[in-house]
């Protein structure tokens, strides 16, 4: 179900049997020659709702600008500051609050939002903390990024052994290719060479890698793979998503 497409009475009704939610949660940046420039959005969102279809978990609006600033010497590529990210979490969450939901489960499709993540929980634990005599429900929040679940380690590593990457990565083309064929995109490129340091700032990173990718080899990703992935990734975020809401 997705929070966008229902009444606000609908959800009043569904909080008197649930009171979770799943947000995904991801990035508008550079994703390499062939590679979206909404993965990171895309990805958790697909994700998300096949995971729904097993459980009935509410869907809320994707949070589809992240932590990107190291991605903007490439054109299309949006950043939120990580003050910015971090407001926009916090007023997400507690605007839901308010009327009843208490658990918050964040799918996260990049991983430069998840040090920010982290910091937008301890500044929503703060202020209920801050409340004296609070008669809030307790919140409960939690990042699961659907990439990094030991079973589609396993699966990324029989697809791709050692060339999926670390951005503009074959599986999160592939599961973007599965979610959107008709934009698959097309283009050559070489064998994504090894990185040589750290990158620093967005020149620094368009230095280091002229066409976006880090050590991935983006053009081995497949639509089939791709839903693979994401039937995968969706088991494993329902089974999570079951246990946080019943964790005490």
């Amino acid at each position: 179900m997705l929070l966008q497409m229902m009444t606000w009475a609908e959800v009043e009704r569904h909080l008197k049997c649930s009171n979770g939610i799943v947000i995904p949660i991801g990035s508008t940046e550079q994703h390499g020659p062939i590679g979206l420039i909404g993965t990171d959005a895309i990805c958790p969102e697909v994700i998300a709702g096949l995971a729904a279809e097993k459980t009935g978990a509410l869907i809320g609006p994707t949070i589809s600008v992240g932590m990107a600033q190291h991605h903007l010497a490439f054109p299309g590529s949006i950043a939120l500051r990580p003050t910015t990210l971090i407001a926009v979490i916090k007023d997400y969450v507690l605007s839901l609050a308010r009327n009843g939901f208490e658990r918050f489960y964040f799918l996260n499709g990049h991983g430069g939002n998840i040090a920010t993540v982290g910091a937008a929980f301890s500044e929503i634990y703060s202020e209920t903390s801050f409340e004296r005599n609070s008669t809030r429900p307790p919140i409960r929040c939690k990042l699961a990024n659907w990439f990094a679940f030991p079973e589609i380690k396993t699966l990324c590593e029989e697809f791709y052994g050692d060339r999926d990457g670390r951005h503009a990565t074959a599986s999160e083309v592939a599961v973007t290719q599965y979610a959107y064929p008709e934009h698959i995109k097309r283009a050559e490129m070489d064998k994504a060479p090894p990185a040589a340091r750290a990158f620093c700032d967005a020149v620094d990173y368009r230095m280091l890698f002229p066409d976006g990718r880090i050590e991935a080899d983006s053009f081995l990703a497949t639509p089939d793979h791709g839903e693979r992935l994401a039937r995968v990734s969706a088991e494993c975020v329902a089974a999570d998503f079951k246990k946080f809401l019943t964790e005490a």
